[in-house]
């Protein structure tokens, strides 16, 4: 069984709701945003009220994963985290939760529940291969 050690994968854990997430994604994506500016980006998948944003960008702030300066009568957010780490935290956090900490386990559930197609499997096929190269760089002159 592979062992997933939590302080290699997961240095901080952010614990971040659906809408959370999504507010983090429209920060990353136009690195810094007003309230009003969120709202419009969400807008139109989500229907919430401007205050909905606003009250969550304060309890994101609190969290320390956004923070603000001040522009005339407005605060400018951006993410405080980049989306790797808090993708890196997500994923870990599955996996201990879930998976009781085993990568392995989440894999084989991804192909055993046919949620990974044959062009995503080739995909991984060729990570793997780079990954072992790069842990053993004399495996590829090795036949």
């Amino acid at each position: 069984m592979l062992s997933f050690s939590r302080s290699r994968f997961v240095q901080e854990t952010y614990r971040l709701g659906d809408l959370q997430y999504a507010i983090m994604r429209v920060l990353w994506r136009y690195d810094e945003a007003t309230s009003s500016q969120v709202h419009a980006a969400l807008y139109p998948e989500r229907g919430l009220a401007p205050t909905t944003i606003a009250t969550m960008l304060a309890k994101m702030e609190k969290k320390g994963v956004v923070a603000h300066r001040q522009k005339g009568r407005q605060f400018v957010y951006r993410a405080v985290v980049a989306e790797p780490e808090v993708r890196r935290s997500m994923v870990g956090e599955l996996v201990e939760r879930a998976f009781r900490g085993d990568p392995a386990a989440l894999v084989n559930h991804l192909l055993k529940e046919g949620e990974i197609d044959l062009r995503e499997l080739a995909q991984l096929k060729e990570l793997i291969e780079a990954k072992e190269s790069e842990d053993d760089p004399g495996k590829g002159e090795r036949s």
